[in-house]
């Protein structure tokens, strides 16, 4: 696969015209906003709906490399629950999402409940500890809707679920910040958090800085959208959190928003006008996923003093449209499908499915802002 088909395939999804930031900005900015909520609903719904019915291990599909559907099953299904949630859990917050708060903590509790048709064997292979710490994450982002409101029966499976995963022990590369961040999980929810993980992954993502708001994953650096994807995201939200005042945490939480800012800033310079990005690296297929950063930066509000927000909404208007709006992303059931711009499963890599590619909706983030704040009303 010619991966600069993407160029071609963003195209066609563009003809209508979204030129970056402008026409984005000229539009109604409540017609901006939901756009994005539709997106949202197309994205987002099959997944929530059929986890709340108990059928989402009968109705979705497990697209994979051939050769790993065994494995696969075993986490795609945590996958597309944690990356979905982790994505809209701020819209969710909002208190603006109507019915899909109550979606989000039914589908949890399919999830958890070792009678459901629908359970996920947290802790049962290593990929399984990834997507508990998205779920996780998505918890710590929607703390009243996703904690305080989740039945008592569903926190504590939950809580036993994520402590599950303590049995897979994560390598010296981003791995550690979802071992901290499924800590940062269980402390939130009520349940008895271990130190050491998070200690490690602090500790070792000092070490691991390169400057220029770039870490390694590991020791070396890596060219590749996993700072965005991972590095920062969960860094910020294991320091904010009460497990990150341990170690190096607190000399930590006084850099790290700095360097996310300034990865943000070249984050936003990636897109271009017709919402194309530089593909690089592994795990094309999340789309553009590959702008969590950005996106989790607008929601906080702690984007560049030089990049508006409105500059943003256009950014990530334009690569939500670019990749997500392109012929055969999704199947005839609504699903989505592996591909950059549309349906190329020779990008997946033998650790995508079905699941795995739900971590698009980690661009939606900003949703979490009220709809009269100047990323939504400003031109």
């Amino acid at each position: 696969m010619d991966r600069r088909e993407f160029v071609t395939g963003a195209g066609l999804a563009l003809a209508a015209g979204m030129a970056r930031g402008e026409t984005t900005g000229a539009q109604p900015i409540t017609g901006v906003r939901q756009q994005w909520i539709a997106m949202v609903e197309k994205t987002a719904g099959p997944v929530l709906t059929a986890l709340s019915q108990r059928r989402l291990k009968q109705v979705m599909p497990v697209e994979c490399k051939p050769g790993q559907e065994e494995s696969r099953r075993l986490c795609t299904y945590l996958e597309a629950l944690g990356r979905t949630l982790c994505g809209i859990s701020p819209w969710v917050e909002s208190g603006d999402s109507g019915k899909y708060a109550e979606l989000a903590r039914e589908a949890i509790a399919a999830g958890v409940d070792p009678t459901s048709p629908d359970y996920m064997p947290f802790g049962s292979i290593a990929q399984t500890l990834v997507d508990a710490a998205f779920l996780g994450l998505g918890i710590l982002r929607a703390p009243r809707e996703l904690n305080q409101k989740l039945p008592e029966k569903t926190k504590q499976l939950l809580i036993k679920g994520l402590q599950q995963t303590r049995t897979q022990k994560a390598g010296m590369s981003n791995w550690l910040l979802f071992a901290a961040t499924v800590e940062a999980a269980i402390e939130a929810l009520g349940g008895s958090w271990e130190k050491a993980p998070v200690e490690l992954a602090l500790a070792k993502h000092k070490e691991w800085y390169l400057g220029d708001g770039v870490y390694g994953d590991g020791p070396h650096f890596h060219a590749d959208y996993y700072d965005s994807f991972v590095i920062h995201p969960f860094m910020l939200a294991v320091l904010e959190s009460p497990v990150g005042k341990v170690g190096v945490g607190p000399e930590l939480a006084e850099i790290e928003p700095k360097r996310a800012t300034r990865y943000a800033a070249i984050q936003e310079r990636m897109i271009a006008r017709d919402g194309t990005w530089p593909v690089v690296g592994r795990s094309i297929a999340y789309r553009c996923g590959a702008f969590h950063l950005l996106a989790d930066m607008a929601l906080r509000q702690q984007l560049p003093e030089h990049v508006a927000p409105a500059q943003v909404r256009g950014a990530l208007t334009a690569a939500m449209q670019a990749s997500l709006g392109a012929r055969g992303t999704y199947d005839s059931n609504g699903w989505l499908t592996i591909g950059l711009a549309g349906h190329q499963p020779s990008l997946g890599e033998p650790y995508i499915s079905t699941g795995s590619l739900y971590l698009c909706l980690e661009a939606f983030l900003p949703l979490g802002l009220p709809a009269d704040a100047p990323f939504w009303k400003d031109a």
